[in-house]
């Protein structure tokens, strides 16, 4: 692979879920100190801000890296066939062997970004006569 440290592009989670994971970890708080025995409440959202954090797909010139709660999964451009959304506006890519890789933070709206920022063409199928 290539020796380029920093992504083109970093596809992240919505915001929204990163304000959400603050508020239920500030919320969890006082549950979390009131017995010890409920301590590890305060896990779960504590898990969530980490995963919002983390989550999400970065673009390289030469390949794409998901990146999840714990690893990541680096693919190459080579080995990506089509990049697929689906009904929901979530994309995945569709690889050489046959896997789907589902690209964390990738929609619809944002897949031009991610194809400019990996030197690609946006292409749509030809659509029947």
């Amino acid at each position: 692979m290539s020796s380029v440290t920093r992504p083109a592009l970093r596809v992240r989670k919505s915001g929204a879920l990163l304000v959400a994971a603050v508020i239920a970890l500030v919320g969890t708080m006082p549950v979390a100190g009131a017995r010890w025995s409920l301590a590890p409440i305060i896990l779960i959202p504590l898990a969530v801000l980490v995963w919002a954090l983390r989550a999400g797909t970065d673009v390289y010139p030469d390949r794409l890296r998901v990146r999840a709660l714990f690893g990541s999964t680096t693919v190459g451009w080579d080995e990506v066939t089509e990049l697929a959304p689906d009904e929901r506006g979530r994309v995945s890519a569709l690889l050489v062997n046959g896997r789907v890789l589902r690209l964390t933070g990738v929609t619809t709206v944002n897949l031009p970004a991610v194809l400019a920022a990996a030197g690609h063409e946006v292409s749509s199928p030809p659509t029947p006569d």
